[in-house]
């Protein structure tokens, strides 16, 4: 995918025009995190658009979990800087951090506490939140994430879904102007993916700035509004998903009942193609529909049906942080 870089140096779509920039509500310039002679994060430039849901994907080991630790302050980097709700961290943090709800690398909560006695722990320690109002917004919590029956349980008796749910509970018990969710679904039923869903979409309504770490692509395009891949520790695109889709090559999905034939055919005449689960996905890039379908006619090859094909978050992501499968040689000739 084509990315350009605007003064900032971050990478931006192509397509990207010169409208007013956004206000952020979290932002990284440089950003570099070495753990001796690992280098986590490699110059990290983050734009988290205020009001956003935003998406962080990446391979295992690209930096997501480390650059989301320096941003709300747990961890200082070595080089570089971190700004939350407009302030440096993690230096102001304690400014920072009373409107921010957060949920990293699964939750922490004492085994032999219920979940309800874990929360109100918590939101004793909130300094926005009145005595006179944690059971409330403790029962609230609960309710939100559908662990009313099992609050009077201890935590250790918790299934890893329980426990994210817990997690996710604490992160919501004031109103916060941004949360942040490090693979909020793991551990979760497809019921529970769906109820998180639910409830990204209702802070995303209110107002609320929402960062998602996710390996689950398809959430991440049912609920983000904004994505950032990171890739080696750094971040290789980011934007609104809609524009980065878009951005894409254009692509012709081509159903047809003998996929292998269509590629091989395609590929003698040097026109890229791959089999994907949808049908045939043809690169227009240097070709045009015309020569691609007519090309298939002449092979023999059936074809039932071609459409203009979107640039899946899927595609997005494997050409972002994957090498191209036909860019590598078959039988010892190079790959069209």
């Amino acid at each position: 995918m084509s990315t350009a870089l605007d003064a900032s140096g971050v990478a931006v779509p192509a397509t990207a025009g010169a409208a007013t920039p956004a206000r952020l509500a979290a932002r990284t310039r440089g950003l570099r995190k070495v753990y001796g002679s690992t280098v986590a994060v490699d110059g990290v430039d983050l734009d988290v658009p205020e009001g956003s849901v935003l998406g962080m994907l990446g391979p295992n080991g690209s930096g997501k979990t480390t650059t989301i630790r320096m941003l709300l302050g747990l961890v200082r980097p070595t080089e570089g800087e971190a700004q939350l709700l407009g302030h440096t961290m993690p230096d102001e943090a304690g400014r920072a951090l009373p409107d921010v709800g957060a949920l990293v690398e699964g939750p922490g909560f004492h085994p032999f506490l219920s979940g309800r006695e874990n929360l109100l722990r918590l939101a004793a320690a909130e300094p926005r939140l009145s005595r006179a109002k944690i059971a409330g917004a403790v029962r609230d919590a609960l309710e939100r994430v559908g662990l009313t029956g099992a609050a009077g349980r201890r935590y250790r008796g918790y299934s890893l879904g329980m426990k994210q749910r817990l997690g996710l509970a604490a992160a919501l018990l004031v109103p916060r102007r941004m949360v942040v969710l490090d693979e909020p679904t793991n551990g979760l039923d497809p019921a529970g993916t769906r109820e998180v869903r639910e409830i990204i979409a209702e802070l995303h309504s209110a107002g609320v700035t929402v960062l998602v770490s996710s390996h689950l692509l398809a959430e991440v395009e049912a609920t983000c509004t904004h994505v950032a891949v990171l890739h080696g520790g750094t971040v290789v695109a980011q934007g609104e998903l809609a524009e980065l889709l878009d951005s894409g090559n254009p692509a012709l999905l081509v159903s047809t009942p003998d996929g292998a034939a269509a590629v091989n055919a395609l590929r003698e005449r040097r026109i890229t193609s791959r089999l994907t689960p949808e049908g045939v996905r043809v690169d227009l890039t240097a070709t045009t529909p015309p020569e691609v379908l007519e090309t298939l006619v002449r092979a023999g090859v059936a074809v039932h049906e071609a459409n203009r094909a979107r640039t899946g978050l899927e595609d997005l992501f494997a050409r972002l942080t994957q090498p191209e499968p036909d860019s590598v040689p078959e039988d010892g000739e190079a790959g069209v």
